[in-house]
């Protein structure tokens, strides 16, 4: 049997509720499928704060590093509005991407067959939807320096943030979305700002070379990041693999979401280079955020942190049958007509976050027979 160490950090708001769903179909892998974790939990985020001072703490961070695989539920809420900059709850997060060096974020948008009318797109344009966005995470604008604000006297204040790349950070993303889309529809596109910013010029030369050097194979484009927003909700479906940078792969990401229909659907990982095993640190979370004014009701969508899950079942473990497995009981459950409040339509079932866990887990059952 194999054995993996998974750290969960459930978060805060609806964080802990959608993570109770994984954690059951963590122990059912272990039953059914001959798959043993051994789970440990920590904080991060508000609670951290709540708990220890800080939104995550040294003996969490070390946890993170020795684990196979992070599993996140989400952090923040107005709760912690008034503490200082350095220490609001999503800092937790930012420092185990840095730390933890996940470089390559990993955001695929599919629009299940059964969530076609759930989009606010005509179903034509995103009928058969299936992307992959790959954003670059530990560098750029959210971590370059010099940073900060400034009083340059007479009430007048400056806010400072630097965008730098260099060739090994631009490279290595993009290794990862040529790699990827080998195993796709052979297709990268490559989004910046090149006609108004150096490092989107960069980028884009730097992608290019890399190209030329060792995929020749694979289809590659380049497109500005505006209009990449724009033909997002014009034609879809024309990118396989996109692949930008920090600060408009957090845009376009969450503009990729919402295509789907809810962004309580879509799953994402982050990745950290390979070592010599072939291991990568890792860290999975759904995209949606803590949605504080519905914690504590039981009503938020667990797919998305089930998705999550699925996905280090792929990258992690090299499971691709099981995270099949659980992809096809959520598309089942999906078309049995069982929604929770974000993908309600009519004529559908209306359910909880614990009735779609228990769904999910009894189509599981069916399909292992």
């Amino acid at each position: 049997m194999a054995a993996y160490s998974l750290l969960m950090l459930p978060g805060d708001g609806i964080g802990p509720e959608v993570m109770r769903q994984v954690r059951r179909v963590i122990d059912w892998m272990g039953r059914r499928r001959d798959l043993e974790f051994t789970v440990s939990e920590g904080l991060v985020g508000g609670c951290a704060i709540d708990a220890y001072g800080v939104p995550l703490s040294d003996e969490t961070m070390a946890q993170a590093l020795a684990a196979d695989a992070v599993l996140l539920g989400a952090v923040g809420g107005p709760k912690w509005d008034g503490v200082s900059f350095d220490k609001r709850p999503e800092a937790g997060l930012l420092r185990l991407r840095k730390e933890m060096e996940l470089f390559a974020n990993l955001r695929p948008a599919v629009v299940f067959d059964a969530l076609v009318d759930a989009s606010t797109l005509k179903p034509e344009v995103v009928r058969g939807l299936d992307i992959m966005i790959v954003r670059e995470l530990t560098g750029g604008v959210y971590f370059g320096e010099p940073r900060g604000i400034e009083d340059l006297g007479n009430g007048v204040r400056r806010g400072v943030n630097t965008q730098v790349y260099t060739t090994p950070e631009i490279q290595r993303v993009a290794r990862v979305a040529f790699e990827l889309a080998r195993k796709r529809g052979n297709k990268v596109c490559s989004c910046e700002k090149r006609n108004v910013m150096e490092s989107g010029l960069l980028w884009n030369q730097d992608v290019t070379a890399l190209h030329a050097a060792e995929y020749k194979d694979v289809e590659l484009s380049h497109m500005l990041a505006d209009a990449a927003a724009m033909q997002l909700v014009r034609n879809p479906k024309q990118f396989d693999v996109i692949v930008t940078d920090n600060l408009f792969g957090d845009i376009l990401s969450d503009e990729a979401a919402m295509l789907t229909g809810s962004i309580g659907m879509l799953p994402s990982a982050s990745l950290g280079a390979a070592d010599a095993s072939g291991r990568r640190k890792a860290l999975y979370e759904p995209v949606h955020g803590s949605a504080p004014d519905i914690a504590g009701r039981d009503i938020a969508n667990p797919i998305a942190s089930l998705l999550s899950f699925g996905m280090a079942l792929r990258y992690s473990f090299d499971r691709g049958e099981e995270a099949d497995l659980l992809d096809r009981a959520v598309q089942n459950v999906l078309k049995g007509g069982m929604r929770t409040a974000d993908i309600m339509s009519p004529g559908m079932a209306r359910c909880s976050t614990s009735v779609m866990g228990d769904s999910i887990l009894r189509e599981l059952d069916k399909l292992v027979g």
